[in-house]
């Protein structure tokens, strides 16, 4: 009787041993494939933001080439010189991941670049177009800092940490560059494009 309860008793460890080894497996059989997904993912959106950069590093210059103040174009530049660095360091995340740098175009920065075309053309030259260019400018901003900030993440969570010190370089210089654009929109231009539309509206109501 005691020899039968002990090897039903064994058997019944083995089987929960067994049944354990097998859960573990699959934990980690979908651990892999979540990490390999995530990877993915974080390729597409590198490809994604690479094509971004590029695309204002031809972008900018027609920005400055339209601006008249001084302060803006000084902003505009030292942010050109940035962007041209930051084409370079996405190109670094590439090489550490293993992978080819390749640029998908990325429709959302498309967009913004066009809308920032168009303001420049429907506005005055001076104070108003300036205001114009600095609020187009504002909205790439916020996008590559968030595209950024999702970037950083990926790459710690994968492991990642070279890369995700490099994209935490860039992300601090979108803040940056962000928060320079409202200096020089709160300091000067908006105040002179309200000036110079009160100006406009009294000399139509003559």
């Amino acid at each position: 009787m005691d020899k039968s309860k002990s090897n039903g008793s064994h058997r019944v460890s083995t089987e929960t041993g067994g049944s354990s080894k097998g859960a573990q497996t699959k934990e980690a059989n979908r651990s892999e494939m979540q990490s390999s997904q995530l990877m993915k993912l974080f390729e597409e959106e590198l490809k994604d933001i690479y094509w971004a950069e590029k695309a204002l590093t031809k972008a900018i210059p027609k920005m400055i080439k339209n601006a008249t103040s001084a302060e803006l174009i000084e902003a505009l530049e030292n942010h050109l010189l940035e962007t041209e660095e930051q084409v370079k360091r996405v190109e670094q995340v590439f090489e550490l991941t293993g992978k080819k740098a390749v640029a998908k175009k990325c429709e959302a920065m498309e967009g913004l670049i066009k809308e920032a075309e168009e303001i420049i053309e429907e506005c005055e030259e001076g104070a108003m177009r300036d205001a114009g260019i600095i609020s187009a400018g504002q909205k790439v901003e916020h996008y590559e800092i968030a595209s950024y900030g999702t970037l950083r993440q990926f790459a710690e969570t994968l492991g990642l940490a070279d890369a995700a010190a490099l994209l935490e370089e860039t992300l601090n210089e979108e803040k940056v560059a962000d928060e320079k654009l409202t200096e020089v929109a709160v300091s000067a231009i908006n105040v002179e494009a309200s000036e110079e539309e009160e100006t406009k509206t009294k000399k139509s109501s003559k």
